[in-house]
């Protein structure tokens, strides 16, 4: 088999299976493992996947900048966003993350709802400017252009000084083997952080997003209380994240 029929054979493959075994494929189509593993490099340096530790897994399309990921999918994240903004409580303190799920929540509270946000993006604390009844808390520090949200040693000092209710988190990649992921090692830790300031936290997971997979781990499944998604309920990676206990509120 060429090189060329290998790489169209490993993508067909990351959309069929969700996941590349690189021995199971060298076995399977008679190359080395070696050979696998330089096509799964030369993929990665392209973008089409994300390597993991024997083999690999598909590439999240929300790993571009955050202009880029304001066109990917609005639908679906106005639809989670809505449903999301329902856990939103009367009288409870929420964390909002970053993102443009998040600033989709932030719209979609309610005009008259009466609670506290707490979040480290400047856009949603600017969205929630329009909630004359919202106490809004600013978490400050070094700002990640990328995401449009202070990270660092700085954010998650202040992050510590928070107890909320709820945090509707956001991220890249949502896979029933990977966990929950994104694209930058201090906004991972950033998420971490403020997931351990709140009782709950609640994953928005807009369709993109599910299967796939980014270079950081930001938690478990097994550390959040659930995931808020509008795929359809037959999706593949839904029925695995069931099959692990894990709780999906459907848009």
């Amino acid at each position: 088999m060429l090189a060329a029929q290998r790489r169209d054979l490993l993508l067909a493959r990351l959309r069929t299976d969700g996941r590349i075994v690189a021995k199971e494929l060298a076995e399977e189509t008679g190359v080395s493992e070696d050979s696998v593993r330089r096509d799964l490099r030369e993929l990665a340096a392209a973008g089409l996947c994300q390597r993991v530790y024997g083999g690999a897994l598909p590439v999240s399309p929300a790993l571009g900048d955050y202009a880029m990921r304001t066109g990917v999918e609005p639908a679906s994240k106005q639809r989670v966003a809505a449903r999301a903004a329902a856990l939103v409580l009367p009288g409870s303190t929420v964390v909002l993350d970053g993102g443009t799920t998040t600033l989709a929540v932030a719209r979609a509270l309610p005009p008259d709802l009466r609670a506290t946000v707490v979040t480290h993006s400047p856009t949603v604390a600017a969205a929630l400017v329009e909630h004359p009844t919202v106490e809004i808390y600013l978490l400050g520090g070094r700002v990640f252009k990328h995401s449009a949200v202070a990270c660092g040693a700085a954010a998650v000092q202040a992050a510590a000084d928070v107890n909320a209710d709820l945090f509707l988190l956001g991220v890249t990649g949502v896979h029933a083997r990977a966990g929950l992921t994104t694209g930058d090692s201090d906004e991972a830790a950033m998420k971490r952080a403020l997931a351990r300031r709140a009782a709950d936290t609640y994953v928005l997971a807009s369709v993109e997003k599910l299967g796939t997979a980014a270079p950081f781990r930001v938690l478990d499944l097994d550390e959040v209380a659930g995931v808020v998604t509008d795929a359809p309920e037959d999706t593949p990676t839904l029925t695995e994240l069931a099959e692990l206990g894990v709780q999906v509120l459907h848009a």
